[in-house]
């Protein structure tokens, strides 16, 4: 789309006859092609100007080079939509589907133009008024909806996973290659599954753990909801470290899944519900901050006021309160004076920006001088390490082609850098990056989560100095 056009597009979308610069209809009211509820809205998708300095940011773009497939061009979408010029069918919904949510756009915009409110507003429009046919459409809002949103649902399916993962009947099922007969997806969602650990961590929530030495912050950790299954052993990284750096570390119970799953996918009202639940799970107490490990679920419950902005308007302040104490856990170390007590680790590294810390967050540096802190770690910066790797929640698995191609060139990254260890701070970005070393040319290098690399140096250095009496 050449600029003189888009040019020409903007001008006419900006013409009404209400003083808003909304087109509007014989009525003289406003025409538009969303229901009621939440939707892109006007004062924030007016901030784009259609420069394009978005197209090389995003990843479905630099790989497609089509405008509908990127930020500018999925925005024009919207307004077009919204204007009641295009209606709310398949092609627009395919082209929203395919975006990462990323947020890469919103880093190379100089308008400050909140991409990810604008497509996850889209979503929500799609799941309310857009009827998907598949099969798979189903099992996914199954799955967010009956699985996730329920703890113990929730963990009665990782323990019947986990036998199948460790009965042999996992390998005998991938092996024969029936599940490519009965669906590509699933054979791709079989092949990264995350691999459910012994023991979960969810006996652990409801507790309080001491700081080593003396108190110096009382925070609260965020256990996540896949996390306590597949990452348990990452959790338990997460809790030794806070306390050697004197934090008393307080799980409370009630959390659940954030929710940050089902914002992306466009389920907002039960988004909502979940936002409420761990809101009132964490209320009241002293804490002086709530700490995750997971950068796309940190994004979100940085932005659960955002839930509440258009809906539910009177549990706002409770939201945003809730918000302002959230931190990533490299983002909290960063900022406090870390224990020095640490190990040397003779490793070679390379750091994946997870997009939700980079682009949604604006954390980079944070992860990067707590891996400068551990002594004999080098450090090989990653080229384009900002560009998504194709995780993105389910859609490596909803869209796995493009899923994959994202994850070549991430590799191919990869191998440049010669390194040993490959780090990033987001479960899902984990999942990723294994799959793509277990298919390399080099499947032994480890992929871990910075607090993971700390861990380590912390268990080999010296032991914290005792409180003094």
């Amino acid at each position: 789309m050449s600029q003189e056009v888009i040019t020409t597009v903007t001008a006419k979308l900006g013409e009404g006859g209400d003083g808003t610069g909304e087109p509007t209809g014989p009525t003289g009211k406003p025409v538009a092609g969303y229901g009621p509820g939440e939707a892109p809205r006007w004062e924030e998708y007016s901030k784009c100007v259609h420069c394009g300095l978005c197209l090389n940011a995003c990843p479905t773009y630099r790989e497609l080079g089509l405008e509908m497939d990127s930020p500018r061009g999925r925005i024009y979408q919207m307004i077009q939509v919204d204007r009641g010029r295009l209606p709310l069918d398949k092609s627009f919904v395919q082209h929203i589907d395919l975006c990462l949510d990323c947020r890469a756009c919103e880093t190379a915009c100089p308008s400050g133009v909140e991409y990810g409110r604008l497509v996850e507003a889209a979503r929500g429009q799609i799941e309310k008024y857009y009827r998907r046919p598949s099969a798979g459409a189903l099992l996914r809002r199954f799955f967010l909806s009956g699985v996730l949103a329920h703890p113990w649902r929730l963990e009665q399916l990782g323990k019947l996973l986990r036998i199948y993962q460790r009965c042999g009947l996992e390998r005998l099922v991938t092996g024969s290659g029936v599940l490519n007969l009965v669906s590509r997806k699933l054979a791709t969602a079989a092949r990264l599954s995350p691999r459910m650990e012994t023991p979960f961590f969810t006996p652990e929530v409801g507790k309080v753990f001491p700081a080593q030495g003396v108190r110096r912050f009382r925070v609260a950790f965020i256990a996540g909801c896949i996390g306590n299954l597949a990452f348990a052993r990452l959790n338990e990284a997460t809790v030794r470290v806070l306390t050697r750096n004197g934090c008393e570390v307080a799980i409370p119970a009630g959390q659940g899944c954030c929710g940050a799953l089902h914002v992306h996918a466009g389920l907002r009202d039960l988004a909502r519900t979940l936002a409420l639940e761990n809101i009132r799970a964490f209320q009241n107490g002293g804490f002086d901050a709530i700490i995750t490990n997971a950068a796309g679920c940190g994004s979100v419950l940085k932005e659960y006021d955002q839930l509440f902005e258009y809906e539910q308007r009177e549990h706002y302040e409770s939201a945003r309160a809730f918000s302002a104490k959230v931190k990533d856990v490299t983002e909290f170390l960063a900022e406090i004076e870390l224990n020095p007590e640490l190990g040397s680790l003779d490793a070679c590294v390379t750091y994946q920006d997870p997009c939700h810390l980079g682009h949604a967050q604006r954390i980079r540096s944070a992860p990067r001088r707590l891996i400068a802190a551990v002594p004999g770690v080098r450090l090989v910066e990653l080229k384009e390490a900002e560009v998504c790797c194709g995780s993105a929640g389910i859609y490596n698995v909803v869209h796995s082609e493009m899923a994959s191609q994202l994850l070549a060139s991430k590799m191919r990254r990869v191998d440049e850098t010669k390194a040993d260890w490959i780090l990033t701070a987001n479960p899902g970005c984990l999942l990723q990056l294994r799959a793509g070393v277990t298919a390399s040319e080099r499947p032994n290098r480890r992929v871990i989560h910075v607090v993971e690399l700390l861990d380590e140096a912390y268990q080999l250095g010296k032991s914290v100095r005792p409180e003094k009496a």
